[in-house]
């Protein structure tokens, strides 16, 4: 029985459980194996996904999500889970979970700063593509010699008239080699934290591999 006040067993978030053990079995379940064996997710599944109101989950409505919180998003991850998923199908599918979050922090910024047509290209070119599941999204961070040490990336970003130019490597990129749009942090100033930026970089960037 249900905890009275348990914010995990409302109503909603109940029927948000079956949903998602439902989408499982139809749609993950019997097909996981063969995915794990070819390494890959079929692209199909992200706009499934999409469909279902799952990869929207937890992003505001007025950038093309479904609303939703952090107990939303721990309720669907749960029932995925207990459905028989993942753990690497949900890193995959859901590896936008920490590249998008960048990405709506700078459109915000831009918001608040007034430039509507900035925070509009962003939202256009890679918000909502991403949460409508026609592109993924990763996080590029780890760099070969560096592992996770954000703090001393090698990877460094020059601007160049309009344009940056990134020269540097990442890997262990979750969805790294499928991704639509790669957040990739770089050094655009000194040592140090504080000298770190983040690109959206466009997999079919000049120079991109």
């Amino acid at each position: 029985m249900p905890t009275p006040g348990d914010p995990f067993q409302t109503p909603e978030r109940r029927l948000l459980a079956q949903s998602v053990i439902r989408f499982a079995r139809d749609h993950i379940v019997e097909q996981l194996a063969q995915w794990e064996d070819q390494g890959e997710l079929p692209r199909e599944l992200h706009l499934r996904a999409a469909e279902a109101g799952l990869i929207g989950l937890g992003y505001p409505e007025d950038l093309d999500g479904v609303g939703g919180t952090l107990i939303d998003v721990t309720v669907m991850t749960e029932s995925l889970m207990a459905a028989g998923a993942s753990g690497g199908l949900f890193a995959s599918l859901f590896s936008h979970g920490i590249a998008l979050p960048h990405i709506v922090d700078a459109l915000r910024a831009r918001d608040d700063d007034g430039d509507v047509g900035g925070a509009q290209w962003l939202r256009e070119r890679f918000v909502q593509p991403v949460l409508a599941g026609r592109a993924i999204a990763s996080l590029a961070v780890t760099e070969p010699d560096g592992g996770s040490d954000v703090g001393n990336l090698r990877t460094r970003a020059v601007r160049d008239g309009d344009h940056w130019v990134i020269n540097g490597s990442k890997t262990y990129i979750t969805s790294g080699t499928r991704a639509d749009v790669v957040v990739t942090a770089a050094r655009i100033g000194e040592r140090g934290a504080a000298g770190i930026a983040l690109f959206a970089v466009d997999r079919r960037s000049p120079g991109f591999q």
